[in-house]
């Protein structure tokens, strides 16, 4: 079975994209406002809590930095020594990190930008999306092909590092005003 985690600010169009995964046979991994949305959407939702084994914290600053998140996304798939290692840590893949980062006036995103940057890092394996606009074009690969083309996910990966550059710019802008 395909895994996608969902943590998403912009929930435009989520419900619509997780229910299209769901239909395809995806299992969904949803962050705690995210999974509230597609619950509500009646869209079964794994809690990141069931992957990583550890409740939010903090007021949700901490859901999704955990080996078993990252891990998920970074380990090499056709690397026997990657696989042995996940099979001991009991970590399984996740194939696809849908994920926009809040605003800046709404604290720093450290766990969003991790997960789309280890997602976009093993891009031959995993599909990062950053934006809503691309969900659709990816539903309908799934559907026409079964899989996202190694093309498609560079051009994403691509597009997840450029977010978070650009993310990054705006905190340093936000400290320097702050000197």
């Amino acid at each position: 079975m395909m895994r996608v985690l969902i943590s998403v600010y912009d929930k435009r169009g989520i419900a619509d994209f997780a229910k299209e995964l769901a239909k395809l046979g995806w299992e969904i991994i949803a962050s705690g406002g995210t999974a509230k949305v597609l619950n509500k959407a009646k869209i079964k939702t794994t809690p990141v809590k069931n992957i990583n084994g550890f409740p939010e914290i903090f007021d949700g600053r901490l859901k999704t930095i955990s080996p078993k998140i990252e891990g998920a996304l970074l380990f090499d798939r056709k690397n026997k020594k990657h696989l042995r290692e996940a099979k001991k840590m009991k970590i399984e893949p996740i194939d696809m990190v849908v994920c926009n980062f809040y605003p800046l006036k709404k604290g720093i995103d450290i766990g969003g930008p991790t997960m789309v940057r280890a997602g976009a890092k093993n891009y031959k394996y995993v599909t990062v999306l950053v934006e809503p606009n691309d969900y659709q074009k990816v539903i309908h690969f799934l559907k026409a092909k079964k899989e996202v083309p190694p093309d498609f996910r560079l051009k994403l990966a691509q597009k997840a590092f450029e977010k978070t550059a650009e993310y990054d710019r705006e905190i340093a802008k936000y400290f320097k005003a702050q000197n």
